[in-house]
C-alpha cells in the first residue's frame, strides 16, 4: 500500500515530450566531502558524521531528508527510480534527500558521499540537467567538496573522475526490437561512447525492450543527437510493425498475467512491455495511456518487501487488477 500512497515522481508527468518512446530523462553527478574517506572505506561513525554534515547543510534548501527508509518505501523509491538498486538504505549513515516534486533525489553515502540526480518526464534532458546542476551548485556553497585542478571533482571510482556526470534517457524500443534491429543499433552506439543498460541496471538488460541510453564521455550535443536518431528510427520501425502480430502477443501476455498466481519481475516487465507497446501504437483493444502503464511499473513490487514468493504473489495480484478487463 505504501507504493500506491507515496507521491508520484516528476518523470511520470503527462506533460512529457515523446513519452511513447522515451519514458524519462536523467542527469546524474557525484560529489565527496573533503577530509573524509569514501563510503566503502569509512566506518559507521564517519558515515554518520558525513550524513549529519550534509543534513545540516541542506536544511535551507528545497530538499527534505528521508533518514529512516522502510522496505516498502525502498521498493517505491527503487520503482520510481529515485534510488539505485545498490543503495544500502538500512546501513548507518544512509539518507535520501528529495524535493517536493520528486524531480531531484540525492543519495547520501552510496558509492560516493553524494549521488545527485534529476529525472524528468519524457525526452527532456535539458530539464534534468538544469535541475541537477542547480542543486549541485547550491550544495557546493555550504559543503567543501574534494576537487583536483587536473581532474575536477573527485569520486570513489576512477572511472567517474570529473564528478561522474552522466546524461541518460530511458527508452522503450519495442518496434526496433520486433524487427531484430535493436542490438545492431546498440552496438553502433557503443562505438560512439554511448552505453546502454536495462530498466533497473545491468541485471535487467534486454528485458521487454526497455533500454537506458547513457553518455558519460560524449558531449551533451552528441548525446542529444544520438537520442534523436534513436527516436526517429523507433518511429519508423513502429510504422512498419505488424499490428496483428503485436496484438496477438499482447493479448497472450495479458492472458498469462491474469491467470497467474505468481509473476516474476522479468515476466511482469515483459507483460507490461507488450501492453505499453500496444497502447503506444494505439491498438483499439488497448485504450490505455502509456503513462498509466509507466505508473503500473512504478507501483508494482520491484524487488519485494518481504521475500521473493510474497513479492511474486503481490505482483500477480496487482497486474490482474489492472489487466483483467483487457483479457
Amino acid at each position: 500500500m505504501v507504493l500506491r500512497s507515496m507521491p508520484a515522481p516528476a518523470w511520470l508527468s503527462p506533460d512529457a515530450p515523446d513519452s511513447d518512446i522515451v519514458i524519462s530523462s536523467r542527469f546524474r553527478t557525484a560529489r565527496n566531502l573533503r577530509l573524509h574517506r569514501y563510503p566503502d572505506r569509512a566506518d559507521s561513525q564517519e558515515l554518520i558524521e558525513i550524513q549529519n554534515k550534509i543534513k545540516s547543510a541542506t536544511k535551507d534548501l528545497p530538499i527534505s531528508p528521508l533518514t529512516t527508509i522502510s522496505e516498502a518505501e525502498r521498493d517505491y523509491l527503487l520503482g520510481a527510480r529515485l534510488i539505485s538498486p545498490e543503495f544500502k538504505h538500512s546501513s548507518p549513515g544512509r539518507m535520501v534527500l528529495l524535493d517536493e516534486d520528486r524531480l531531484v533525489s540525492v543519495m547520501v553515502n552510496e558509492e560516493d558521499h553524494l549521488r545527485i540526480q534529476a529525472v524528468s518526464a519524457g525526452w527532456s534532458i535539458r530539464t534534468a540537467v538544469t535541475a541537477g546542476q542547480a542543486i549541485t551548485k547550491s550544495l557546493s556553497q555550504s559543503l567543501d567538496f574534494q576537487t583536483c585542478k587536473t581532474h575536477g571533482p573527485l569520486t570513489a571510482s576512477p572511472s567517474n573522475l570529473g564528478g561522474g556526470t552522466r546524461r541518460s534517457a530511458l527508452f522503450h524500443m519495442a518496434g526496433l526490437s520486433s524487427q531484430g534491429r535493436l542490438n545492431r543499433l546498440i552496438k553502433s552506439l557503443h562505438h560512439t561512447g554511448i552505453t546502454t543498460r536495462g530498466l533497473f541496471g545491468e541485471s535487467s538488460r534486454g528485458i521487454a525492450s526497455f533500454v537506458q541510453v547513457s553518455g558519460t564521455t560524449v558531449s551533451e550535443v552528441e548525446f542529444i543527437g544520438a537520442c534523436n536518431h534513436l527516436i526517429q528510427e523507433e518511429r519508423i520501425a513502429r510504422k512498419e510493425s505488424l499490428r496483428q502480430t503485436t496484438l496477438e502477443k499482447a493479448q497472450t501476455a495479458v492472458d498469462f498475467a491474469v491467470a497467474s498466481k505468481e509473476v516474476s519481475l522479468r515476466d511482469a516487465l515483459l507483460v507490461l512491455g507488450y501492453v505499453r507497446w500496444s497502447a503506444a501504437i494505439e491498438l483499439p483493444e488497448f485504450p490505455i495511456p502509456v503513462r498509466d502503464v509507466d505508473t503500473w511499473i512504478t507501483e508494482m513490487e520491484v524487488f519485494g518487501t518481504q521475500n521473493p514468493r510474497t513479492a511474486a504473489r503481490q505482483r500477480a495480484d496487482y497486474l490482474r487488477s489492472k489487466l483483467e478487463n483487457l483479457s
